[in-house]
């Protein structure tokens, strides 16, 4: 069973963190089976699980039932969920309750992003209260809206240290980790180098102590839009595309199903029925 102390000797054995995200039981189950450090039930199933615009409307009560399922699929992986937008901005009991919800669900840990003095005391409540977490900096997402877009943080050295503060700070707060997004390469391996925890980079070069993507983006199956940062191993929409259209033909022209996937009366049966005719 992986935990938190897992991450640690990863990058303390200079190994790198593999985690990919995952929001229902097969995918899970077959992370699992791959042997993915570490699963994230990220708020991107907002729009690549349910069609939302964007990752602002997901609820915490949504996000539960993806990561029950997820939890299901892998009982032996480490898994993170992530806290949607304002389910835990308002108070730290807000921030705890949801919190606590999410790791009755099965989810290991959670992850926050940002690093001001609030985020920083409901990371030290969390920690207190049982509850590991994963901090997240760089491009936060749920700050799209005030960031003004996908913009690429840590561009120069100045923006860079205050980064590695913040992430300093997140560190002696209690978290186990942090992701870096958006960052470049270089600006991300110097936060990585100067924490004792480990980084998880999306879109920050390979200088982290790992890396996360989203598992149906490297699969080829979500295609509204792909990440600059996204490497495809495969091309699954164009797979099921393609099945899915030979199946409607095979229907249509009485191909499928054939004997091979049909049942048979016995032969007495048959002409017992035959001869009410």
């Amino acid at each position: 069973m992986k935990t938190v102390t897992t991450f640690q000797k990863l990058k303390d054995n200079n190994e790198k963190i593999a985690m990919l995200t995952a929001y229902d039981y097969s995918t899970a189950k077959t992370l699992e089976e791959a042997g993915i450090d570490a699963i994230l039930v990220g708020d991107s199933l907002a729009m690549v699980a349910l069609g939302y615009r964007d990752t602002y409307i997901i609820t915490a009560e949504e996000m539960k039932v993806f990561v029950k399922a997820v939890s299901k699929g892998a009982k032996n992986t480490f898994i993170v969920a992530d806290m949607p937008f304002m389910s835990y901005n308002i108070n730290v009991e807000q921030g705890l309750e949801n919190a606590s919800k999410m790791i009755k669900a099965g989810a290991s840990a959670i992850k926050l992003e940002g690093c001001n003095k609030y985020i920083l005391t409901l990371v030290q409540r969390c920690i207190e209260s049982g509850i590991p977490v994963l901090g997240h900096l760089g491009f936060t997402p749920q700050l799209m809206n005030t960031i003004g877009g996908h913009k690429i943080q840590g561009k120069t050295a100045e923006m860079t240290e205050e980064i590695l503060v913040n992430a300093q700070k997140l560190e002696a707060a209690g978290c186990f980790g942090i992701v870096l997004e958006l960052m470049p390469a270089e600006s991300a391996k110097y936060v990585t180098d100067n924490l004792q925890i480990p980084t998880i980079g999306i879109g920050a070069g390979n200088g982290c102590s790992g890396q996360i993507v989203v598992t149906d983006d490297i699969i080829g199956k979500y295609q509204d839009f792909t990440p600059k940062f996204v490497k495809k191993y495969a091309d699954l929409h164009g797979l099921v595309l393609e099945s899915v259209t030979k199946y409607r033909e095979e229907v249509k022209n009485q191909i499928f199903p054939s004997e091979n996937e049909s049942f048979e009366l016995i032969p007495e049966e048959y002409e017992k029925l035959s001869s009410r005719d």
